[in-house]
């Protein structure tokens, strides 16, 4: 993939990054690193991408890998009352008032869970993109959202 063609992908799909990156880490300022690191890899990774046809796909799952690297790291830093405070504040920012109890009820679910809605009703992703990117059969997408939606459901039954 051309150096020209890999800018415009990514400039298209930079939103979508960005969304679900702040989705898992909750907190701008790792958004942006973990995008940008994301993008790194993938330019420096490009000529190993089969099909062009996949490059969303094939960058998400490369921005999925460092936000979880992320949160790995943080968890040696950071401690649990630092990182519920960000994460209030940070809500506060990106998500208009009507919908922060369903965004802290999806925050709430097991992450495997969580980052499955995420993908499929937020970023609106299909079932099999969705697998593809979460590396899953896509019957376990399929479990994960009904088992998620069910959550969901009991969690803001009020």
């Amino acid at each position: 993939m051309e150096k020209e063609q890999f800018t415009k992908r990514i400039t298209e799909i930079e939103a979508d990054m960005f969304h679900l990156a702040f989705s898992i880490l909750h907190r701008e300022q790792d958004c942006l690193d973990a995008v940008q690191e994301a993008v790194v890899k993938a330019y420096t990774g490009r000529d190993a991408l089969r099909k062009p046809a996949y490059f969303k796909t094939w960058v998400m799952r490369i921005l999925l890998n460092e936000c979880y690297a992320l949160l790995r790291r943080q968890k040696r830093l950071l401690p649990m009352e630092e990182q519920m405070l960000d994460l209030q504040a940070d809500f506060g920012n990106y998500v208009r008032e009507e919908y922060l109890d369903l965004y802290r009820a999806i925050d709430a679910l097991r992450e495997k869970d969580r980052i499955c809605v995420l993908l499929y009703y937020i970023e609106d992703y299909s079932i099999r993109e969705t697998a593809q990117i979460m590396r899953m059969p896509e019957g376990t997408i399929k479990s994960r959202l009904r088992r998620a939606r069910l959550q969901l459901r009991d969690m803001l039954k009020d």
